[in-house]
């Protein structure tokens, strides 16, 4: 496995791939060591730029860890714009499966891959800032910084 840091405007972001592909990204408290490889060095780039404003493409993630199910939520969750949110119920109508709204959430809380799947995007029914493995106030930094930049 392979290791980088990335200090972001909103705290230390840690990435780790293998050989083919991303396995995490992920917010921190602290940094171990590290040693990079290409895969590494592309999704830090990308990470800048992201904090400067423009939106990223990565490939190839590594969703291949979580349920079917988890994986089509992951899935539906890189369709979501820069810039833009959508809520919990919303993607489990798009899944054609309405009643699926807790399942959703507990999928996107097992998310691995921070702002690269962007699960920030996703907001309670009633727009509220529900749930965020890194904390909400992120969510909201994220948020507020995608509209930012989607609006020049």
């Amino acid at each position: 496995m392979f290791r980088e840091y990335y200090d972001s405007p909103i705290g230390i972001i840690e990435v780790v791939a293998d050989d083919e592909k991303v396995n995490s990204v992920l917010f921190v408290e602290e940094i171990n060591s590290s040693n990079e490889n290409h895969i590494v060095k592309q999704v830090l780039q990308q990470l800048d730029y992201y904090f400067k404003g423009e939106t990223i493409h990565i490939s190839p993630l590594s969703i291949s860890s979580g349920t079917p199910f988890q994986q089509t939520v992951w899935t539906s969750l890189t369709q979501i714009p820069f810039g833009t949110t959508t809520t919990y119920s919303d993607i489990a109508s798009r899944l054609n499966n309405e009643k699926a709204v807790r399942a959703v959430g507990t999928a996107i809380g097992k998310n691995q891959l921070a702002i690269l799947v962007p699960c920030h995007r996703v907001l309670g029914k009633n727009g509220s800032l529900t749930g965020f493995a890194w904390g909400t106030w992120r969510k909201e930094w994220l948020i507020q910084h995608e509209k930012n930049h989607s609006q020049r």
